[in-house]
């Protein structure tokens, strides 16, 4: 199986000349900013045994990355995965060597009940998003729109460059438009993407906008860029770009925002302001997850605290990607996850619970 892991692209940023002149600068002073904060973290927080034991049954999903969390109507969750292993499960906990793998999925969680979303048949599953020639779509942060009848996911397609593993780079955004009862594509649709800035990192609602996170991924090095949209609908109205003083009209003058974040990454609010999590992309394959603190959705990210360090980590595994899901917080006690992979594919097969997300209950308290 040849399976991309980690993505490498070069990427560039062009500077322009600013449209708007600054209007959302962040407040001088916040709570949030001001406390020093202390973390009190425990590993193996639901639903990770949920989707653990749906996974060894082996009756549908068994293991994917990304680990994205949408609520929607009737009490249902969407978990949005990008690569997917569909099942069986052999008895010993391995998965056979032809089971179907796809690119993107959904899981549906209505209370303990989970149902595996893909496209195709049963006998002949596919991802829900078909790939395009000569490469796929990796699914990215998602939302409801439109009242909620939408669930709207933001897609990355990749492409093939060569016939080597590791011979592909991201390519341009996409909005995938999918009922949020059937889950049937409606639309698929082109995003900004001017800038090599992946806008896929996360989606926050507020104040009337949603902001969009994503980052410029260099590599060695990934800048977090902001922008946002009037309402709920990414593809209805204009994007407009944090410069780092004001919000511009020009997509290549997004800026760089906080340099060390991680593709899939999280902004929610935290008391009077925002919290930032993610896994450290400062050092090659880190196991150190962290959060930021800041007085305004576009930054500045401050008082950096680590929240984790992640034991699956070291030797042919790795772990990434991590975010909360703050639809999912019990009281004040945050729910992260993570993604834990090996750079060896065929390990993934002799072992079925590597490529299962991870997650945590964090609680974060003021320092004494």
């Amino acid at each position: 199986m040849k399976r991309p892991l980690v993505a490498v692209v070069a990427l560039s940023l062009t500077a322009a000349v600013l449209a708007v002149p600054a209007a959302s600068a962040a407040p001088a002073s916040c709570s949030a900013v001001r406390t020093n904060w202390t973390a009190r973290t425990t590993p193996h927080a639901a639903p990770e045994g949920l989707l653990n034991a749906y996974s060894n049954t082996g009756k549908g999903w068994t293991g994917a990355d990304s680990t994205y969390s949408v609520p929607l109507s009737g009490g249902r969750t969407a978990w949005i995965f990008s690569d997917t292993f569909l099942g069986p499960v052999n008895a010993d906990g391995s998965r056979p060597t032809t089971t179907p793998f796809i690119n993107n999925s959904f899981v549906i969680q209505r209370g303990t009940d989970l149902k595996t979303v893909t496209g195709g048949t049963a006998a002949n599953p596919t991802a829900l998003l078909p790939p395009p020639s000569n490469g796929w779509y990796w699914f990215g942060a998602a939302q409801t729109s439109h009242a909620g009848r939408d669930l709207d996911v933001v897609a990355l397609r990749f492409e093939k460059t060569g016939t080597g593993q590791w011979d592909w780079r991201w390519a341009s955004n996409y909005l995938a438009r999918f009922d949020s009862k059937t889950f049937k594509l409606k639309s698929l649709t082109p995003i900004p993407s001017a800038a090599n800035v992946q806008w896929s990192g996360w989606l926050l609602r507020d104040h009337g906008y949603t902001y969009v996170y994503g980052v410029e991924d260099l590599g060695a090095s990934k800048y977090q860029h902001v922008a946002r949209v009037r309402g709920d609908d990414l593809t209805a109205k204009p994007w407009e770009y944090w410069t780092g003083s004001g919000w511009s009209a020009d997509e290549t003058a997004s800026a760089r925002v906080l340099e060390g974040v991680a593709n899939e990454h999280s902004v929610t609010r935290w008391g009077d302001g925002y919290l930032l999590v993610t896994h450290n992309t400062k050092e090659l394959f880190s196991k150190s997850v962290v959060g930021y603190f800041s007085c305004s959705p576009a930054g500045p990210w401050v008082k950096p605290v680590e929240l984790y360090q992640t034991p699956e980590t070291g030797g042919n595994i790795i772990t990434y990607n991590s975010h909360e899901h703050p639809d999912l917080r019990q009281g004040t006690s945050l729910l992260v996850s993570y993604n834990v992979n090996s750079l060896v594919s065929d390990e993934l097969y002799g072992d079925v619970s590597i490529y299962r997300p991870r997650f945590l209950s964090v609680t974060l308290a003021a320092a004494k």
